[in-house]
């Protein structure tokens, strides 16, 4: 599988069948614009701007935007019901977290989760091998919290997202807290603009990379 960030929460996520999931297509009032894709799922997080422009997306893909259980040709997608802050969806509403299983690789998108992990939570969402967390703050959890999702969840790669950049106009903190709760040698920077994975990468003794694309 092959996963390309597309700027913010926003990611293209490809099996060898070629099987293609979108997660969070933005809106380019964040300050930058979604590329053109194509897709066969678009799994939004929540109802606002930055995470739900499906009209961006073509190929008539299904959106998926609530809990549950979903096939597509062969792709599994799990949805969970969390929130998107610490007062019980009071502020914010509800954010829907992802677990994505292509090519034998679970991805979890955390999507805009407002509050820490709970026990429940951690076994609803099950086997994570690549984390895609939110650690910008302010609209979402922090880079603290961040730590504790990667902790609970323990994948062996992280994929940092929601975070400020010199081109995102959203008033949200940058990627250097997160990356401070790790060492130096298990950051991993790409310029290449994709990583790719299959299960074979997964299959060995547990270790931890954080992955960082440039223009992500």
């Amino acid at each position: 599988m092959i996963i390309t960030p597309l700027g913010h929460s926003c990611f293209q996520l490809q099996e060898s069948t070629g099987t293609t999931v979108i997660t969070d297509p933005y809106s380019s009032e964040i300050g930058i614009t979604l590329p053109a894709v194509s897709a066969d799922v678009v799994t939004v997080s929540h109802q606002h701007y930055d995470h739900n422009n499906v009209k961006a997306v073509s190929g008539n893909p299904m959106i998926i935007d609530k809990p549950g259980y979903h096939d597509v040709k062969g792709v599994q997608i799990f949805g969970l019901n969390t929130y998107h802050d610490d007062h019980g969806g009071k502020h914010r509403g509800m954010n829907v977290i992802f677990n994505i299983r292509m090519d034998g690789v679970n991805v979890c998108h955390l999507g805009d989760v407002g509050h820490g992990p709970s026990p429940m939570m951690i076994e609803a969402i099950g086997p994570v091998d690549i984390l895609l967390v939110p650690v910008g703050g302010k609209y979402t959890i922090d880079a603290e919290v961040a730590k504790e999702y990667v902790d609970r969840l323990m994948p062996n790669v992280i994929i940092p997202m929601h975070y400020k950049t010199d081109d995102i106009e959203i008033d949200i903190e940058g990627l250097d807290s997160f990356l401070d709760y790790f060492d130096k040698d298990d950051i991993e920077y790409v310029s290449d603009g994709k990583v790719e994975f299959d299960r074979s990468d997964f299959d060995d003794d547990y270790s931890m990379k954080v992955i960082c694309f440039e223009k992500n």
